[in-house]
């Protein structure tokens, strides 16, 4: 069952996802070639509970950290190590909260330091990608519509789109009907309407769309060991614009400020 949510859990799913976004954002101002993904995952912990939330993948279904840290050819759900990241690396961190009783969810891709070029052009096609589901997560408009908007954006520029892992809806729990897969046909699946809320999170990969899971049974890498971008935006779907509840803003300055990123 999808559920509508009213515009005051819609401003309380806002304050839970602009925590994850600020999160995000102290990441994005210490994230360097030599810091390990663990020490990246304690800061993030104690930011959250340091704002009045609770991590909120933390004990999720087992899960045994607060972030998602996946490194190059890890999709989603690497797990933070000692594994300190390199120049040249991109690693997607995703990160959730409980505030208020209500989840936020949010998910940005850092380049640490010069990446290859063609990499880098991933990460830009699969932001951008997020950005052309937005426009489609309008009252009226499919799920097909949204998912063809990513899958046409990222095929076009030469990158696959995974198949198994998709977006979700979000709200007291943190995956809700409907899924949201990032691909799809014009005008099919399920009719948007105003006060759902989904999390729309483009998996990209540089090489072909399989993925495989790995001995940990969390991390999910590419079948063929080449870079995966992820990116993710709650949205409450309204009427002839979507709302985002996170916000890359915060994020986009910290990495301008910060001499380790690579600056595109």
């Amino acid at each position: 069952m999808i559920l509508i949510k009213t515009e005051e859990e819609i401003e309380l799913l806002r304050q839970s996802n602009l925590l994850v976004s600020k999160t995000l954002a102290t990441i994005a101002e210490l994230i360097k070639p030599g810091i390990s993904t663990l020490s990246l995952d304690t800061l993030a912990e104690e930011y959250i509970r340091d704002h009045g939330g609770t991590p909120g993948f933390l004990h999720y279904n087992g899960y045994p950290k607060t972030l998602c840290t996946s490194v190059n050819f890890q999709v989603v759900h690497g797990i933070p190590s000692e594994c300190m990241l390199k120049e040249g690396d991109i690693v997607s961190v995703d990160c959730g909260v409980i505030l208020n009783g209500y989840y936020g969810d949010s998910a940005y891709t850092f380049a640490i330091g010069n990446i290859n070029e063609r990499v880098a052009e991933l990460l830009r096609v699969t932001k951008e990608s997020l950005y052309k589901g937005i426009e489609m997560a309008i009252e009226g408009k499919r799920l097909g519509d949204l998912g063809y908007a990513i899958q046409n954006h990222c095929e076009k520029a030469g990158f696959s789109v995974v198949r198994e892992m998709v977006g979700h809806g979000l709200g007291k729990n943190l995956h809700e009907a409907p899924e949201v897969p990032n691909y799809g046909s014009r005008g099919k699946g399920i009719m948007l309407k105003k006060g759902m809320v989904i999390c729309i999170e483009p998996m990209i990969n540089l090489g072909r769309k399989e993925i495989v899971q790995e001995k940990d049974g969390w991390t999910i890498r590419t079948a063929d060991f080449k870079p995966s971008a992820h990116f993710e935006h709650a949205v409450a779907i309204g009427k002839g614009k979507a709302d985002i509840l996170s916000e890359f803003q915060f994020i986009e300055q910290a990495e301008a400020e910060n001499a380790y990123l690579h600056h595109k």
